[in-house]
């Protein structure tokens, strides 16, 4: 069995141990593998639950502040039996173990809905589920940890009746929890003399004051088909889950421009790396510079443990530049019962806010100038860059050199912001 981790709420769990205490010849074992596995993942925190079948068993893994960490391990025999259990939740093809699949477990009280990812490989299905948080556990903006000149900005965006405001970076940087914490913000702000709505794939937590809708791509309920459609329920606000294609980019770009008020999430490196990747999508300049009122770009970092943190040592291991960080001070991990032994506990943004639509960064996007000389123009007109605020955050030993190299990627030389960035966009 794999060692149990400990559980955010402070209690005493072993998943592995009571696991291990169920009968495999019960025709229940199944239906009560899953119900554990679920229940300690949510008591854990995690993001995601992967079940990973290998010749050995079925390994449980759960992602805890953007890391996966071990849960237990099921018998290889039973493997199949639990993975089924999770489709027959989740309304899937149990008989088809050959093709990926995804579906939903629905929400019931005390239980959100989980969303369910079935791949085939070569020792059996894998799955993986997607854990949603519960409507009661979304953050308002002041929870998030934005740094106060990046949360003045997006409040002062929010505040607009129209234009573009997008959230961006990778898969797993907060971009969701942030656009769900904006939606609340203005829900609360309207006092319900405003119509807000949001289409989404897929919804992640019902959002009070929100009208809520989730595309169904195979009925025909693409997003920007669906974004059309939206426009005529006469909205002000509309959310738009993600921007993936220059056709739902063209119609977010109009709605922005047509008084309405649009949010959305984006893929990219950089806050000025979005406005490369617009462009490339086919949005003229002048769309960008007259619809684009702010562009947050943002990474999640897991905090270094107050319990166990040391100052960093000469080792090849701690070395900073080693890691192609410029910083002479900071802290390490080391691992204590507090953080379940990770040397970190909990997670905060990084985030830089670009504002494209005046001064040297609006002559920029008008020139079709390069990412680098946009991001230029914005740090001139005061936005402090993704890689600075990381830089900081591993000098003042908020989080680690180590971290901040898992996260951001390589620096390169006398690189800065996104050049910095091996990753880009």
């Amino acid at each position: 069995m794999a060692s149990p981790i400990a559980t955010g709420d402070g209690s005493p769990p072993d998943p592995a141990r009571q696991l291990s205490a169920l009968d495999p010849a019960s025709p229940r074992f199944a239906t009560e593998a899953v119900d554990l596995l679920l229940a300690a993942s949510r008591r854990a925190g995690a993001s995601d639950l992967h079940l990973q079948p290998t010749p050995e068993g079925l390994v449980a893994q759960v992602r805890i502040d953007g890391v996966l960490q071990p849960l237990a391990v099921l018998p290889a025999s039973m493997a199949p039996n639990v993975v089924a259990r999770l489709k027959v939740l989740a309304e899937l093809l149990t008989y088809r173990t050959d093709i990926p699949q995804e579906g939903r477990i629905r929400a019931e009280p005390g239980r959100p809905e989980t969303r369910v990812s079935t791949f085939p490989t070569l020792h059996g299905e894998r799955a993986v589920v997607r854990l949603f948080a519960e409507s009661g556990r979304l953050l308002d903006l002041d929870e998030l940890g934005l740094a106060p000149d990046v949360l003045a900005g997006l409040r002062l965006a929010l505040e607009e009746t129209s234009g573009l405001i997008v959230l961006s970076g990778p898969a797993g940087s907060g971009k969701t929890t942030t656009l769900y914490a904006c939606l609340r913000a203005l829900a609360a702000s309207s006092g319900g003399h405003r119509c807000i709505a949001s289409l989404e794939d897929p919804i992640e937590a019902a959002v009070p004051g929100v009208v809520q809708a989730q595309v169904n791509p195979q009925a025909g309920f693409a997003l920007d088909s669906g974004l059309r459609s939206l426009l005529r329920q006469d909205p002000e606000v509309i959310a738009v889950g993600e921007i993936r294609d220059p056709s739902t980019a063209e119609v977010a770009f109009q709605a922005a421009l047509t008084g309405h008020l649009v949010l959305t999430t984006f893929h990219s490196g950089s806050a000025a790396g979005a406005v490369g990747r617009l462009s490339d999508m086919g949005i003229e300049p002048y769309l960008l510079r007259s619809g684009l009122r702010a562009i947050l770009s943002q990474r999640l970092v897991r905090l270094l443990c107050d319990s166990c943190a040391r100052p960093l040592s000469s080792s090849a291991a701690d070395d900073p530049a080693r890691l192609g960080l410029p910083i002479s001070s900071g802290r390490a991990p080391v691992g204590c019962d507090s953080c379940r032994g990770t040397g970190y506990l909990g997670r905060s943004p990084l985030a830089e806010l670009l504002v494209p639509g005046r001064g040297a960064v609006a002559r920029a996007v008008l020139s079709r100038a390069d990412v680098d000389r946009i991001e230029s123009a914005a740090v001139s007109a005061g936005m402090v860059p993704l890689w600075e605020r990381a830089l900081s955050a591993a000098s003042d030993g908020t989080t680690s050199p180590a971290e901040i190299r898992r996260v951001l990627g390589v620096a390169r030389q006398g690189g800065s912001g996104a050049n910095a960035l091996s990753s880009g966009d």
